[in-house]
């Protein structure tokens, strides 16, 4: 499996990308091509076409979650053909939501995507024989799963749509994640069951770990106990939390451009 990433909060110097705080994926495997989410802008398109990626043939579009740093982007692609495309995406992806008084949701409805199918993420999905979007995260720690301001209805948003792709590979499950409001460690509890593999091999994206609270320390105990061989936090990890997660293994630094290549 292939895997660059179009959008980050970081860039690297002299690659000369564009970066926003927000994030998108590129990944290729077994012939599929797929963009997982689409950042705040165009940046990811812009980026893209600097890298030589043609998302005009891409065949799946997935979406993590529906904040709209994730699914801004689909304001520039609803006008353009996606008549060969799986639309990917748990259903409360394209619910009205809101936080600290501003509206924070996808800002389309999936009916003005015309995608060649629309495949409801709420229940796990094969890709392909390797790669797995994970549908609705098993909410099992007590130390996760917080809301994030409001749904349409007025109630609190725990973000059930929120979710992650985890591919199968030779030395265990690498998982590739977006901002992990469900929680990074539910996230790597679920994909062993889905994907029948207690080893994980590596995780890529946000893990929402923004402040020095519980949530911190319990998350780094957690992964201290995974012997996790590479960890890419990004996005949503700010530096205090991406230091106390030293503990937990060697972190790589993650930034527009950055390619995996996953066996």
């Amino acid at each position: 499996m292939k895997l660059k990433v179009l959008t980050d909060n970081n860039t690297y110097i002299d690659e000369y990308y564009l970066g926003e705080p927000a994030l998108s994926y590129y990944l290729e495997e077994d012939g599929r091509k797929i963009l997982f989410d689409t950042g705040y802008s165009d940046v990811f398109m812009i980026n893209a076409k600097k890298m030589g990626i043609d998302l005009g043939a891409i065949d799946y579009l997935v979406l993590s979650h529906g904040h709209n740093d994730h699914t801004g982007g689909l304001r520039y692609l609803k006008d353009r053909d996606l008549g060969k495309v799986r639309l990917l995406a748990h259903e409360d992806v394209f619910i009205e939501r809101s936080h600290e008084g501003l509206e924070v949701g996808t800002p389309v409805k999936r009916e003005e995507l015309k995608v060649k199918e629309y495949i409801s993420g709420k229940d796990p999905y094969w890709i392909s024989d390797k790669l797995c979007f994970l549908g609705e995260i098993k909410r099992v720690t007590d130390f996760e799963n917080k809301p994030v301001g409001t749904r349409y209805d007025g109630k609190p948003d725990y973000l059930y749509d929120d979710s992650a792709l985890a591919y199968k590979g030779k030395d265990g499950l690498f998982i590739i994640t977006a901002c992990s409001h469900s929680g990074i460690c539910n996230i790597i509890e679920t994909a062993k069951k889905v994907c029948g593999d207690e080893r994980i091999r590596g995780v890529i994206g946000g893990f929402h770990l923004l402040e020095n609270n519980e949530q911190l320390k319990k998350t780094v105990e957690f992964l201290k106990k995974e012997n996790i061989k590479d960890l890419y936090p990004c996005h949503c990890v700010n530096l205090y939390a991406k230091h106390c997660l030293y503990e937990a293994g060697e972190i790589k630094e993650v930034g527009v451009g950055l390619e995996l290549n996953i066996e």
